[in-house]
C-alpha cells in the first residue's frame, strides 16, 4: 500500500474520530432557556460583527437592575468584575460536558464562585458595566471554550438580526426531578456523562436521594428496575443510570427538561 493511500485512510479516520467526539458532546448538552424569569419577553440582537459572533444582547424598556437567571442548572465558575473595560461584571456558569454560559455587563452579582444554580436562579442584574455603551445582557454559549450559535429548548436562536424571546425558564416552578438509588447494597457509578465509556467520577451510596436536573439517552443498562437506555444528570458532569433510579415513571420524568 502506498503511503499516499495510508495517509488518505489515517485522515478518513481521524475526522471520523472528530464526528464521534462531537456527538458525544452534542447528546450532553443541557436544555439552554432564555435567561430571564418566566414569561418576560426580551428583544434578543445578533450581528455578525458582534464579538463573540454568536453572542445575543437582550434588551427591553427600562431594563436596568432587571434580574438574569440561569440558562440551565450548572456550577458558577467565574464571578468577575473586569472594571470598564470589555465584560464589566459578569458570570460565568459550567453545566458540564465543556459547556459554559456567559452573563455579560451586570450591574450586581446575585452569586458566588463554586454555587450550585438550578433553572430560574438569579445570578444577576442588567446592567451597563465594562465595554457597554447602554444597558443591556450580554449572553453567550460556549463549548469547550468557544462560542457556538445559541439555543433555546434546542431551537436555534436568529441568526443574524433581532427577535423577541419570550422566556419558559421554570415556568412550572422546578425543573428539576427527584429518585432513589437501588442498587440492593452496591454504590451506583456515576459517571461524567451519558455511558458507560465515560470516566467514573464518584458514587452514589443506595438508598440515596437524588436530584435529576435532567435526562438523556446514553448506553443500556440493565439494572434493578429492568432494561433502559435513559441517564440522569444529577450533577455537573454527574450522570448516573437510570435502570437503577426509582423516579415513578417508567421512561423520563415529563416535567424535567432533556440533556
Amino acid at each position: 500500500m502506498t503511503r499516499r493511500v495510508l495517509s488518505l485512510l489515517a485522515a478518513a479516520a481521524a475526522v471520523a474520530a472528530a464526528v464521534l467526539v462531537q456527538a458525544g458532546s452534542a447528546q450532553a448538552a443541557p436544555t439552554f432557556k432564555v435567561p430571564f424569569p418566566c414569561g418576560q419577553a426580551w428583544s434578543g440582537q445578533t450581528r455578525s460583527d458582534h464579538s463573540p459572533a454568536y453572542a445575543i444582547d437582550f434588551n427591553r424598556t427600562d431594563d436596568v437592575g432587571d434580574p438574569v437567571v440561569a440558562s440551565a442548572p450548572g456550577t458558577v465558575d467565574r464571578v468577575t468584575d473586569l472594571g470598564g473595560t470589555s465584560y464589566g461584571k459578569y458570570v460565568r456558569i459550567n453545566h458540564g460536558s465543556g459547556y459554559t454560559t456567559y452573563y455579560a455587563h451586570l450591574s450586581a452579582f446575585n452569586v458566588s464562585v463554586g454555587q450550585t444554580v438550578g433553572y430560574g436562579s438569579v445570578i444577576g442584574y442588567v446592567g451597563t458595566t465594562g465595554g457597554s455603551t447602554g444597558p443591556h445582557l450580554h449572553f453567550e454559549q460556549r463549548l469547550d471554550g468557544s462560542d457556538i450559535q445559541i439555543r433555546f429548548n434546542g431551537a436555534l436562536a436568529l441568526y443574524w438580526g433581532t427577535k423577541t424571546y419570550t422566556s419558559d425558564n421554570a415556568c412550572s416552578g422546578s425543573n428539576t426531578g427527584s429518585g432513589t438509588v437501588n442498587t440492593a447494597g452496591s454504590p451506583l457509578t456515576v459517571r461524567s456523562g451519558p455511558g458507560t465509556s465515560y470516566t467514573a467520577v464518584g458514587t452514589v451510596a443506595d438508598g440515596a436521594t437524588v436530584t435529576i436536573y435532567c435526562q438523556t439517552t446514553g448506553t443500556t443498562v440493565t439494572g434493578t428496575y429492568g432494561t433502559s437506555n435513559i441517564w440522569d444528570r444529577i450533577g455537573t458532569g454527574r450522570f448516573v443510570s437510570d435502570a437503577y433510579v426509582y423516579t415513578g415513571y417508567d421512561g423520563f420524568i415529563p416535567s424535567v427538561p432533556r440533556c
